[in-house]
């Protein structure tokens, strides 16, 4: 069978996926280094619109539309897009099997794919009601929204079952998205949840009354704390009605399923440390497997908002953590310098004490000063590590730029950052996430407080 190298495997081909790619070729990545691998038969898309604008009654969102990364306002990456950067599609093809010391993974077709640095990027499954032996969860017309063949299912069903009658069992995100564009469709929607409102995790009682009171004025029938026990179906298999567990029954001619998901992580089970339902990772997404990086709803990562490790669900943190793995997993550590009155260094730790990571050194100042400031510098990295060096002079502005740029994304993802400043008066403010503290700061000194610092 075929076997296919390459430096970067993305292995999932969901949001997660487009936004690592787009941030590898920012980075620099070279055609034929990376390849993106995924059981859908489609481009890396924002899966939000599934439950939004994908079932609108009148124009309803269509690929390629929405490819990433559209839905965080940036360049939509057509097919064409990855065959322009020498981007590998390797579509509809789905992993069977992942061997992290081999650095191997296998398909269901035989092909075995072997990388240098592995990205996962698997997201979740949906948790069926034929997985808890619901009596008649595996009939006709009962539906479950994860990919876009989902959603042309449910599409194809509204249609069919105009002016009919739809339950939602579920009162998260799902539920509602699904219950206010069912009604779009002029369906006669009921929601069905356990909790005591909606959205729980998120809403307090009074937020979550608003939108219930909203919902009902719009039509929508809440039915809460109770769940759905069963379901019964006409001569066709088709879903006829749902059996409440306190005994109510509803008519149905629709029913759309949005209880949870689950993290793909079955193929690396016992490769990979776990914690709290997903792959455990550090702040950069580097699982406990060198050159493995886990993204997406699949990591459980250092969230230091709330100081404990946690797992998200959510679009928001499927870009950023695929971004922020796509420029640990693959380039350079910057090292920015403003002179004048203040002078501001970023070092991602990890990084600067990797060798296989070269560092990028951004710097301005006077024409006259320049040699004797790539000297200082050059002594001061080389002090701490013996990572190649990459000298680059910039203007005041182009170097404060960069700086806040990078200060940005990391600390929004609270991770790691290390940010150092000094005034003239050589002394200065630690401004990182985990140290705030004011210190001498000179040349001669900055080595040896990054080593104290970064161990």
């Amino acid at each position: 069978m075929a076997e296919h190298s390459f430096k970067y495997i993305i292995v999932g081909g969901g949001v997660s996926a487009g936004y690592a790619a787009k941030e590898f070729v920012n980075q620099g990545v070279k055609p034929g280094e990376l390849a993106i691998i995924s059981k859908e038969a489609v481009a890396p898309y924002e899966r939000p619109a599934l439950s939004k604008a994908y079932l609108f009654p009148e124009s309803p969102a269509r690929l390629p539309g929405f490819h990433t990364c559209v839905g965080s306002g940036g360049e939509r990456l057509l097919p064409e897009w990855y065959n322009e950067k020498g981007v590998q599609l390797h579509l509809s093809t789905e992993i069977v099997k992942a061997d992290l010391a081999a650095k191997s993974l296998t398909s269901a077709k035989g092909e075995t794919f072997t990388y240098q640095t592995l990205v996962i990027a698997t997201g979740s499954t949906v948790i069926r009601l034929t997985d808890f032996g619901v009596e008649g969860a595996d009939a006709k017309n009962i539906f479950y929204l994860r990919e876009v063949d989902d959603a042309d299912k449910l599409y194809e069903a509204i249609k069919a079952k105009k002016n009919g009658k739809a339950v939602v069992v579920g009162g998260g995100y799902i539920g509602l998205e699904l219950s206010a564009v069912l009604r779009l469709n002029n369906i006669d929607v009921t929601m069905v949840y356990p909790e005591p409102w909606c959205m729980p995790r998120l809403f307090t009682a009074e937020i979550a009354a608003f939108y219930e009171g909203y919902y009902a004025n719009k039509g929508v029938n809440i039915i809460k704390g109770t769940v759905a026990t069963g379901f019964t179906s006409n001569s066709d298999g088709e879903v006829k009605e749902v059996k409440l567990k306190d005994g109510r029954v509803l008519e149905a001619d629709i029913v759309v399923v949005g209880v949870g998901g689950r993290p793909q992580i079955s193929l690396f089970k016992g490769q990979v440390e776990e914690e709290k339902g997903g792959i455990k990772t550090d702040s950069f997404f580097k699982t406990n497997v060198s050159d493995v990086y886990a993204v997406g709803d699949v990591a459980t990562f250092p969230l230091k908002l709330y100081n404990e490790d946690r797992r998200v669900e959510h679009v928001d943190h499927a870009r950023k953590s695929a971004e922020q793995a796509a420029k640990v997993s693959n380039f350079l550590t910057y090292i920015c310098f403003s002179s004048y009155a203040q002078n501001t260094c970023i070092v991602f730790p990890e990084c600067l004490l990797n060798p296989k990571f070269p560092t990028h050194v951004s710097f301005s100042c006077r024409p006259s000063l320049q040699q004797r400031q790539e000297k200082q510098l050059k002594s001061m990295i080389t002090f701490h590590t013996s990572i190649p060096v990459h000298l680059t002079c910039l203007g005041n502005s182009m170097a404060t730029m960069l700086v806040k740029q990078c200060y940005l994304e990391t600390t929004i993802l609270h991770h790691q950052s290390l940010i150092l400043g000094h005034t003239g008066l050589k002394t200065g403010k630690l401004l990182g996430p985990f140290w705030k503290a004011e210190v001498p700061m000179t040349t001669k000194l900055l080595p040896k407080l990054l080593e104290s610092n970064l161990r």
